[in-house]
């Protein structure tokens, strides 16, 4: 079983956080001058400009636990580093403890006795503020809220009511481009067959998997073999199997056009201000993939295809968007699939390699707009096909890719093999002879390589701050395909 981190195992396909920077008295009702002053925590001086573009990169490990805060509608209220942290969060109820750390080596308590460095004192925050954080107990996906009320403080800090926000609240006006590989290291793994093997090897010359595996740095590799159903009346030399391995090195391709001006993007954020949506905005995965397998046999296949997952990777990269930590929830499900009419016997072997990008983009004019790109080259490795008959089965990896526990991109690579095969066999034996049969075959055979990337995009990439998407939009299906060998017999 797979076990979630209780924080994301970074960088790669992207995840962070933001978090407040003001405080308030517990008193719902009213806020005192103090309470509007930003943490002493803070960076005062984050975003300041804002003609310059955010930078975009994977937070480093430091950062792992980060925390952004803003507070719209209000002067010096743009998105800040804080030293405020989410000590809990409870996704059923929304309430979120928020505490601070202390940055001397000591500081006084609510009672007046010191604290020892380091160690947690209540935070405080206010209604309104807008919070970002990185993967935290209770909130593994990382968490994206504005707080709604103040209920107290506890042992472990300030309780707060939160509700769902979206991410133009804390990136306003500002603009952030960037692709940020996914480190191979931080996917946590769920085996679905016995005989999986997961590889990666990232700087430092550090490698993890079966010895004398070579992967490429940054890139992650996973190797499976397996028999699969015979067909029906099959003699035993035609055991089926399929065996090979997926090779993909990740990247998040994320992008935040602020500024959009027309009635159709504009919000109203919970203090009565109003918050235009970006002008535009982009969130997707690519990368190289490099893939080499093999089917042998004769599958027990049918007309519809039957999809058998092997390997399911998770990985939480937290993207550091100037201040904001933003959360990337990438999963990859690695299957093979095989379809056919169960009475072709192949060998054959198959390399590919290229890259991919698969996503959505937002503009104001046109909305939501699927991203759809894979550049393949293969090459046989041996090819042999006997029988008429008919059998497609490929290799692939679906992908997800969402912000703060929100899908808002699947995209599907399916590479594949494609065998067919038609003959006819006669036999005359001449009436009153003693003389044997003539047999007489003919036919051809043909082997194709094929890909099928096909994905839709989801209803929650309004986390943006965009209009919501009424309807999942599909990606539509990229699909190429290509002779690898033919023949006759």
């Amino acid at each position: 079983m797979r076990k979630r981190p209780s924080r994301a195992l970074v960088p790669a396909l992207a995840a962070s956080a933001l978090f407040l920077a003001a405080g308030c008295s517990a008193d719902t009702g009213q806020s005192s001058a103090a309470a509007r002053t930003p943490d002493a925590g803070a960076s005062a001086t984050a975003t300041a400009n804002s003609d310059q573009p955010l930078a975009v990169a994977a937070a480093p490990a430091a950062a792992a636990t980060s925390t952004a805060v803003a507070r719209p509608g209000t002067a010096g209220g743009k998105a800040r580093k804080t030293s405020l942290k989410v000590k809990s969060y409870d996704s059923h109820t929304r309430r979120a403890v928020i505490s601070a750390v202390s940055k001397g080596p000591s500081s006084p308590s609510p009672t007046g006795s010191p604290t020892p460095a380091g160690t947690a004192t209540p935070g405080r925050t206010a209604v309104g503020d807008v919070i970002a954080s990185a993967p935290a107990p209770g909130a593994p996906d990382g968490l994206l809220a504005k707080v709604t009320k103040v209920i107290g403080e506890t042992a472990d800090g300030t309780e707060v009511q939160t509700a769902p926000t979206t991410l133009d609240t804390l990136l306003g006006d500002d603009d952030a481009k960037g692709t940020v590989p996914v480190d191979p290291a931080s996917f946590d793994v769920e085996r679905l067959l016995p005989d999986v093997k997961v590889s990666w090897a990232k700087t430092g010359d550090i490698h993890s998997g079966p010895e004398g595996t070579k992967v490429p740095l940054g890139s992650l590799r996973v190797d499976v073999a397996t028999k699969v159903a015979t067909a029906e009346g099959a003699p035993a030399s035609a055991d089926a199997s399929v065996s090979g391995f997926v090779q993909v090195k990740p990247e998040v391709d994320f992008s935040y056009g602020g500024g959009a001006s027309t009635a159709s993007t504009a919000s109203t954020a919970s203090n009565g201000s109003t918050a235009s949506g970006p002008g535009a905005a982009y969130l997707g995965v690519s990368g190289d993939w490099t893939s080499q397998w093999a089917l042998k046999g004769r599958a027990g296949a049918t007309a519809k295809p039957v999809r058998l997952p092997f390997a399911k990777l998770h990985a939480d990269p937290v993207l550091q968007v100037g201040p904001v930590p933003v959360v990337v929830n990438l999963d990859l499900t690695c299957y093979f699939e095989i379809s056919g009419d169960g009475r072709v016997t192949v060998d054959v072997e198959q390399d590919l390699k290229g890259d991919f990008k698969a996503g959505g983009t937002f503009g104001t004019a046109a909305g939501w707009t699927p991203v759809n790109e894979s550049h393949m080259d293969s090459s046989p490795v041996r090819t042999s096909v006997t029988t008429a008959g008919s059998v497609k089965a490929a290799l692939g990896a679906q992908a997800t890719v969402g912000l703060y526990g929100a899908v808002g991109v699947t995209a599907d690579l399916a590479p594949y093999l494609r065998g067919e095969a038609a003959g006819t066999v006669t036999a005359t034996t001449p009436v009153g002879s003693g003389t044997k049969s003539d047999v007489a075959a003919s036919g051809s055979w043909a082997l194709y390589g094929g890909l099928d990337l096909s994905g839709t995009l989801q209803i929650q990439l309004a986390i943006f701050g965009t209009p919501v998407i009424q309807h999942a939009i599909p990606l539509g299906t990229l699909h190429r395909e290509w002779k690898l060998a033919d023949g006759k017999m």
